[in-house]
């Protein structure tokens, strides 16, 4: 008995799946990996890149600006401060071996002044006595005092109030003690941090405003930069489904212009290998018609010579199963001539009336033979009415549309072929011709007292070989896709009702609608 392969180690699929996917990172992913990783939309990549670093940014500047705004608002005061120190040191005076200071009554009780934003000075003589000003500001250390003639200046604290000191030395001869005179001059910090926060306000402001216009602005140039890639996907999506010809790579900025060429290959390979199916399709339903024919004519010709009855039900069943591949082989070829658009198909003018009544025409004795009603409405029934002229040969004015005829009419059969198909014995079938008074259109109209299409079912059955499950009838799937491949060729679109005009109830009847453009219509 063989031994069980080793498990994996943890983590050994997560990396083989990594592998695999470096391997080939455009390989279409799982539906949960797809779920999980979603890449992210490029505008909003690029659109993150450029924001953050703008918003981390912008608080060190604010940072910066106040700083410097500190930085600027001290410059003046500091001057102002460094002036007050050389003014009080030249008021010094020795006098009997003393320092004494000689100031007026009004400036010295401007400098003594206790109120908040208030200027505080203090002289001390050459043995640390107080000469003048007030005894409780702080002292410099001995070894940061300046030389004579030089103002220094410190942050410090006085009442518990930020200040900022500039002091100085005076050297006087014939004074008794061994310190120089030291005057200090300070005042508080409010005035600064008013000056600082004015500043602020002034350079901060106009950021709140120039903030979410830069973002506008980059928001909007970046919806700029990438319309080539929008106006790309526009052009993809107005493209109809069978429409391969090449993108205009010249025209698409360098950095994408590899990825349209890349699209470009492919289309073109794309278009080979849909033109090689289109051809085998057609050549092989063209070389099936003759055998086919061959077939159900010899198989007409058995059923008339005497047979047993079981060799009389397998020629009818020959017979019957070469007319249905004939149908289908007949309709294979009606899709292929329709999807080969590429041709050079040169439309001309087709009275579109004139199409429904020869296609009602060749379906008249199929119609008999299920004991149908099969009619045709037309404009010219509506001339004959409004004139009180029933019976006549009149006929209205030619409603032209730019076509094939030949494909009209083959969109046509197919339509009434359908309803016959599917349309009890006894049934109605009217086909309509409708001009649209309030646009330049035409309405090509087949409506039966059929069973039905579910509307759920509406858009399937215009699939190729599709057909709804539990339906009886003998069609191929092809007939309503071939319309719809006929329509879109001459620019018009199909649409699938219920028959309003039902008189079984128990019916819910079939009214299929193709609308083309008139011709001149702009």
């Amino acid at each position: 008995m063989a031994e069980p392969a080793p498990a994996a180690p943890p983590g050994a699929l997560d990396d083989e799946a990594r592998d695999a996917r470096y391997a080939n990172p455009f390989a279409p992913p799982d539906e949960a990996e797809a779920a999980a990783a979603r890449p992210r939309s490029l505008f909003g990549e690029i659109l993150d890149w450029m924001l953050a670093p703008l918003l981390l940014l912008w608080p060190m500047s604010i940072a910066v600006t106040y700083l410097v705004a500190k930085s600027i608002a001290n410059g003046p005061f500091d001057r102002a401060l460094e002036t007050d120190a050389y003014v009080l040191a030249r008021q010094i005076h020795p006098v009997n071996g003393v320092a004494e200071l000689s100031l007026p009554d009004s400036t010295r009780d401007f400098l003594r002044a206790d109120n908040v934003d208030s200027v505080f000075y203090q002289v001390l003589g050459s043995r640390g006595e107080l000469v003048s000003g007030d005894r409780e500001m702080p002292l410099p250390r001995d070894d940061d005092r300046p030389p004579a003639g030089l103002v220094e200046f410190r942050d410090d604290m006085l009442h518990g109030i930020d200040i900022r000191v500039a002091y100085t030395t005076v050297e006087l001869p014939n004074l008794a003690g061994s310190q120089p005179v030291l005057v200090q001059v300070a005042e508080t910090l409010d005035k600064r941090r008013q000056l600082a926060n004015d500043i602020i306000k002034g350079v901060i402001l106009p950021q709140f405003v120039i903030l979410p216009l830069a973002i506008l602005l980059v928001w909007f140039g970046l919806s700029r930069g990438l319309a080539p890639l929008h106006a790309l996907q526009s052009n993809m999506r107005m493209r109809r489904p069978d429409d391969l010809s090449p993108l205009e790579a010249r025209r698409a900025p360098p950095e994408i212009e590899p990825l349209v060429t890349s699209f470009n290959d492919l289309l073109t390979r794309l278009e080979q290998n849909m033109q090689l199916q289109k051809r085998f399709i057609a050549d092989a339903a063209h070389q099936m018609k003759t055998p086919l024919a061959g077939l159900r004519t010899q198989a007409e010709l058995a059923l008339r010579q005497d047979a047993s009855a079981e060799v009389h039900r397998s020629l009818e069943q020959i017979a019957t199963s070469s007319e249905h591949a004939a149908r289908l082989v007949t309709q294979l070829l009606a899709l292929a001539r329709a999807e080969n658009r590429m041709s050079g198909q040169i439309f001309a003018p087709v009275d579109i009336a004139d199409v429904a009544r020869h296609a009602v025409r060749d379906w008249v004795q199929p119609a008999l033979a299920k004991q149908m009603d099969l009619g045709y409405e037309g404009p010219e029934h509506e001339a004959n009415d409004e004139n009180g002229e029933h019976g006549t040969q009149d006929r209205a004015a030619p409603v032209q549309v730019d076509g094939n005829p030949v494909m009209l009419r083959e969109m046509l059969s197919n339509l009434i072929d359908n309803a016959i198909r599917y349309t009890p014995a006894g049934g109605r079938i009217t086909v309509r011709v409708r001009p649209e008074p309030a646009a330049p259109v035409v309405h090509l109209e087949v409506e039966d007292t059929g069973i039905g299409i579910p509307a759920a079912e509406r858009e399937r059955v215009l699939e190729r070989f599709y057909r709804i499950l539990g339906r009886d009838g003998d069609g191929s799937g092809l007939g309503l896709a071939i319309v719809r491949e006929i329509a879109t060729m001459h620019g018009g679109t199909l649409t699938i009702d219920d028959n309003v005009y039902q008189l079984e109830p128990r019916l819910a009847g079939t009214l299929v609608r193709v609308t083309l453009r008139l011709r001149g219509a702009s």
